[in-house]
């Protein structure tokens, strides 16, 4: 089965039937075909743009059939949403294919007699468009946070959220943000190689490349690339894929050789392995995680870097009485709710909610108090999170601080791309960086007498 289309619904059909994640079913629908790259990308695009874009689509459905689409079946609701997300999202599509092929795919997945409504439906749309009457936009919206929500796809729980800490005019820049195809960074590894050759390799392959301000390990990839696992150095061991804000991460840290460095929460692994990096592999770095698979993908990539400084701690960090007062610096990465990433995770703004936030903040806040006793006393401990939601972050930190005197925020001493706040934490906004949303803040132990 070679129909990208189908394919596509395929995996779209898991994500609604099984509340599976976008990325998991694609995964599966491409284990089961033998696409060229041009169709894996088409397939990719429509399904993470269906999923991102389903309350912009749900909207227009609504509008235009007689049936809500939360009353449609649920398959031909699929159906629906790839002919909608092609016409409204993707221009390089002529109208006539995105709507032949979807009336294709109702017939030949139990629809033959809806086909002449997908085709209808679908030639309605076209036409307001065409007379510029596209129900997402002449639409009087209620309220500025229904007009966002719906116009750019989002729960208006969040839109409300970022109202208030950055208002409606950078609330609508975020929205756009995350509702475009992420860029892939590159963090080079100056054990094995370095960014000039790194750039004369893949210049050589006709991949171009842009180096990031204040990030000297950092490289973009401009434009597609085709399998990563493909691209020059890569099985040398000379990159790794990392966004340029988790990069802040460690340089934040700033590991030194011959130190001994715990991650307390280390899978996949990103931040681990540049603190070996930045370490020259030198000292002890314990990687804990309580998901073993997740740590068998860390030792994959150490193995893949070539590091020995890293030592795999499988289980709980917050029962690891051994790890008391051992080491000079911690990294909390913690689990959050990666609000920052929105345009990476395709159906992440669909799984949230403010009270699972609020469950997350308070794991986050054990988290933090147990990796506190790892640090020797003058030590350093940097707590991190690829979320912008508040109360996983600036509360978190703000609790601790006032239930440990003995602690303090140390603002950053080096250049960073990101102006830090007055309180001393970062906060990267994905809109005015470029890079993915981040929290991160360095906390020092004051010496004990």
């Amino acid at each position: 089965m070679q129909n990208p289309r189908q394919i596509a619904f395929l995996a779209l059909r898991e994500v609604h039937r099984r509340g599976a994640f976008a990325d998991a079913a694609l995964d599966r629908a491409f284990s089961n075909s033998q696409l060229n790259d041009l169709d894996r990308r088409l397939v990719t695009e429509l399904v993470y743009g269906s999923v991102r874009r389903m309350r912009s689509i749900d909207f227009i459905i609504d509008k235009l059939a007689t049936k809500k689409s939360s009353q449609q079946p649920p398959e031909l609701r699929t159906i629906l949403h790839l002919g909608l997300y092609q016409l409204e999202y993707l221009n390089q599509i002529p109208p006539s294919a995105a709507v032949n092929t979807t009336v294709q795919l109702a017939k030949e997945n139990g629809f033959s007699g809806l086909s002449s409504f997908v085709n209808g439906l679908l030639r309605q749309y076209i036409r307001l468009t065409d007379n510029n009457l596209n129900p997402l936009t002449v639409t009087n919206y209620k309220s500025t946070v229904e007009r966002l929500g719906i116009l750019h796809s989002f729960p208006e729980w969040l839109v409300k959220l970022w109202i208030e800490q950055i208002g409606e005019t950078e609330t609508e820049q975020l929205c756009e943000w995350f509702n475009q195809s992420p860029t892939i960074d590159l963090r080079i590894n100056p054990l094995k190689s370095s960014i000039a050759q790194i750039e004369a390799a893949f210049k050589s392959h006709n991949i171009s490349t842009s180096r990031i301000p204040h990030l000297p390990q950092a490289l973009r990839l401009n434009g597609s690339t085709g399998a990563i696992q493909n691209l020059p150095g890569y099985s040398e061991g000379w990159w790794t894929i990392q966004d340029s804000s988790a990069q802040l991460v460690t340089h934040l840290l700033a590991p030194q050789p011959g130190e001994t460095i715990i991650d307390a929460c280390a899978a996949p692994g990103g931040k681990t392995t540049h603190s070996a990096e930045l370490m020259q592999d030198e000292g002890t770095i314990y990687a804990c995680d309580k998901t073993a698979s997740r740590l068998k993908k860390l030792k994959e990539n150490a193995d893949r870097l070539q590091m020995k400084s890293i030592k795999i701690h499988t289980g709980d960090s917050r029962h690891f009485p051994e790890f008391v007062n051992l080491a000079d610096r911690v990294l909390l990465d913690a689990p959050c709710s990666g609000l920052g990433t929105l345009h990476r995770r395709a159906d992440a703004r669909w799984h949230h909610t403010p009270e699972n936030i609020q469950q997350q903040s308070q794991l986050q806040s054990e988290l933090l108090a147990n990796a506190a006793t790892f640090v020797k006393s003058g030590g350093v401990l940097v707590y991190a999170t690829c979320t912008i939601h508040p109360l996983e972050n600036e509360t978190v930190i703000r609790s601790f601080l006032d239930s440990n005197p003995h602690w303090q925020i140390e603002p950053p001493t080096i250049d960073l791309p990101v102006q830090p706040s007055p309180e001393g934490w970062v906060k990267v906004w994905p809109h005015r960086h470029h890079m993915d949303g981040f929290f991160m803040v360095r906390l020092k132990q004051l010496k004990k007498n």
